[in-house]
């Protein structure tokens, strides 16, 4: 999870995440931001996810969680 925390951090702009931080706290958090996540979640995860589904996981553990279902 360290590893994904990071990437995380990278794609929301700031230095650290927590797994209990809201998504839509982050100043960055948009659409875009979310295609990042569907990029790295294929790219990195192989996990096919859509941008509700991501919405809808609320923070970034819940992303993370989602994320390992799909594996």
């Amino acid at each position: 999870m360290e590893e994904f925390l990071s990437q995380m951090a990278e794609l929301l702009e700031v230095d650290v995440v927590n797994p209990t931080d809201e998504l839509a706290s982050f100043e960055v958090w948009d659409s875009l931001t979310i295609l990042s996540i569907l990029a790295l979640s294929d790219d990195q995860y192989g996990a096919q996810l859509t941008a509700k589904e991501i919405r809808d996981a609320k923070t970034i553990e819940g992303v993370y969680n989602l994320i390992q279902s799909k594996k």
